[in-house]
């Protein structure tokens, strides 16, 4: 009975998925799980205006985003005009190829030639998309949509969606909401760097990348600033074993993420975490 009960109240916490939440207005987030074995969800944004759909990011396969397209059209006729590219890995950009022919690309610059460089997967059209180094500004229907780099940080082109009108921030993966920091491909210090200014931008709402979406203001700026707090623990315990002299291998059984461990992906993402931060120390990130 106990046992039944453990489940039944780990039910209720977590949202079926995928799923469509209503952030504000015409701001919606759409969220489905991430493929693997640890549940978290890859998110996505999309505002509606009078002349059509401005979306941030996708989903990781052509069916996943499909399943996207498809909820929007539950929500809005108006057809999808464009697609910022806020993370170029492909759990976010893998299932482009759904996307109707003529939809508008944005993506930052290196992003595009990670993207151009890539032997297999999705590429950029070269007649639908535009190439940011910095910012731009998307304006339909009505809408102006703000389109920001704030620094690299999970990736070198982190792109941040800001919708000024309602003061909603859409973050990608420079915010995984309660998912450990993933550095596969980051730049720990300037990760730090795109989190102040991130907080600084003083959003209503904080939309995160990976995690579930919070509508409360209170409670979304809580989630990011407990993020902020992650990164800055994860890359502190690492940096206290790279002047410890702790070689690599020691320091990733060595180290100690305090609450953090219970985190989504910790296991899979602490070693990396460890390796990341010691390459940048060690002069060799570039």
């Amino acid at each position: 009975m106990h046992a039944i009960l453990i489940l039944t109240l780990f039910a209720l916490q977590v949202p079926p998925t995928p799923r469509t939440v209503h952030v504000v207005d015409n701001i919606y987030t759409y969220e489905d799980y991430h493929s693997g074995e640890e549940k978290f969800t890859t998110t996505n944004m999309f505002v509606v205006t009078n002349d059509g759909v401005i979306l941030a990011d996708a989903q990781g396969s052509v069916a996943q985003t499909q399943g996207l397209i498809d909820a929007i059209a539950k929500v809005t006729p108006k057809p999808i005009k464009y697609v910022i590219i806020a993370s170029d890995h492909g759990d976010h950009t893998a299932g482009n190829a759904a996307f109707p022919p003529d939809v508008k690309y944005i993506i930052h610059k290196n992003s595009k030639a990670i993207l151009d460089a890539a032997r297999n997967g999705w590429k950029p059209p070269e007649d639908r998309t535009e190439v940011i180094v910095d910012n731009t500004t998307i304006e339909l229907g009505g809408e102006r949509v703000d389109v920001k780099f704030l620094g690299r940080a999970h990736t070198g082109g982190d792109l941040a969606v800001w919708v000024p009108r309602h003061r909603v921030l859409f973050l990608s993966e420079i915010f995984l909401n309660h998912v450990f920091p993933a550095m596969r491909s980051a730049y720990p210090s300037e990760w730090m760097k795109a989190m102040d200014n991130s907080e600084a931008m003083k959003a209503d709402i904080d939309i995160a990348g990976h995690g579930y979406t919070e509508t409360d203001p209170a409670k979304s700026r809580r989630d990011l600033v407990e993020y902020h707090k992650a990164l800055k623990t994860v890359i502190d315990e690492a940096t206290r074993l790279y002047k410890a002299g702790v070689p690599v291998d020691e320091a990733i059984k060595q180290a100690n993420w305090g609450e953090y461990k219970s985190w989504t992906l910790s296991s899979s993402q602490g070693p990396i975490a460890i390796r990341k931060v010691y390459e940048e120390l060690s002069g060799k990130l570039k």
